[in-house]
Formats: C-alpha cells, structure tokens, sequence
C-alpha cells in the first residue's frame, strides 16, 4: 500500500462517499489494487478511523485478527427489535440529537458516541456509567466488535429503532446526511433517505449468533 494511502482518503467517510459516486473504471482493491466486485469488504485503519476498500482475499487476511493495523469490517447488521432503552435513559447519554451510533474505540480505551450533523459526524461525551447500565439491560451489546461495530439508534420522531451496524454503514448515514441535508431542519429529502437507509439495513440484517465473534493476535 502506498505510504501517503491516508492522505489520499481523508476523513472517515470519504472512501463511502466515493463509492457513491459514478465512476468510469472499476473501485480497486486500497491492498492489492485488484478490481473490486459490487458489494466487496472494508477494513478499518485503526490509528486513522479510515474505511479502506477490499478485495475479499485481502479482507480474509484480517478476519480473525486483532492488534494490527487494519480490523475487517462485519458484512451485516443486526436488528435489536427487544431493545430496553427509555427517554430517561437516552437523555442520560447528553446526546444533543436522537440519531446517533455508540462504539467502543481501542486505541482510546473509551466508549464513543458520533452523531451525524450537515458538517460530518460530530463527536459527543458519553458517560460510561450510563453506558454500563445500557448493557446491562441490554446483553446482546456485549456481541459487539469493538472499532467496527455501533449500537446505532434512530429516535428521530416516532421511531425507535436500534441496530448493532457495521461501522462502514454509520459513516454512510453521515455522509448521506451530509450530501441531502438542507436549511434548518435538513428538508424532505433528506429524511426520505434516511428513511430509505434505515430500510435497507432492516432488509440485510441478520440474527446475532449465539456466542460473540473469534478472534485471534497476529
């Protein structure tokens, strides 16, 4: 991979945002420079939170590992339809919006919470005590991948909907609030999209597994 690889991709959700974007030549493979396939894998650069497009016999090479550079990004969300969570409890998270993805990031040693905004994904404090109840009602977040995998929760409105989600697939939802929103309350459209996302994921999520993911030290 060429040294200046993170320059060239920017921030988080810019290898997202092109994939948005027509392109005259095949997306390639950021390892190997293979063509890439629709729907091909991601990693996380863990020093950057870069989202790095791959092929998959590259992606495999980071499947099982931890404490490298790279972590393979999960294919598929997770629907939490029993979610436990009340409007006291998500008020205690001091999260300024009701849309918004919860990780664990390693390299700080710290829970995370990003909210999508017009200007990108904004980060907000996150009180770990408020955290630590959240999982205690809710056991299937301890099935989450640390870095590459959220608790995302859309409250906007009416809905109440709670994803353990790909991390690639929150930085997507940033940057499609980003391209769509428009004056105060971000117009029609961009709530439409939102809608739209939030429907996709429900359409490709799949059940948790019964034990949490295998990994292994490189």
């Amino acid at each position: 991979m060429s040294p200046n690889l993170t320059a060239r991709r920017g921030s988080p959700f810019a290898t997202l945002r092109r994939l948005k974007q027509p392109r005259a030549v095949p997306e390639r493979c950021e390892l190997c420079s293979v063509a890439l396939a629709p729907g091909h894998r991601h990693l996380l650069e863990m020093s950057t939170r870069q989202v790095a497009c791959a092929c998959d016999q590259c992606a495999l090479r980071f499947q099982v590992v931890v404490g490298g550079r790279f972590k393979l990004i999960p294919r598929y969300p997770h629907a939490l339809p029993d979610f436990r969570l009340t409007d006291g409890q998500w008020e205690s998270l001091a999260l300024p919006i009701d849309l918004a993805f919860l990780f664990h990031h390693t390299p700080g040693g710290k829970m995370m919470a990003l909210y999508p905004s017009p200007a990108g994904a904004t980060e907000s404090l996150l009180p770990l005590e408020a955290w630590k109840i959240l999982v205690a009602d809710n056991p299937a977040l301890t099935q989450m991948e640390p870095d590459v995998e959220a608790l995302l929760v859309n409250r906007a409105g009416t809905a109440r909907q709670y994803y353990i989600a790909p991390i690639d697939a929150c930085y997507e939802l940033v940057g499609l609030i980003r391209v769509h929103w428009r004056g105060l309350s971000g117009g029609e459209e961009v709530w439409e999209q939102i809608a739209a996302f939030f429907a996709r994921l429900e359409e490709r999520s799949e059940p948790l597994s019964e034990t949490g993911p295998e990994v292994s030290h490189a």
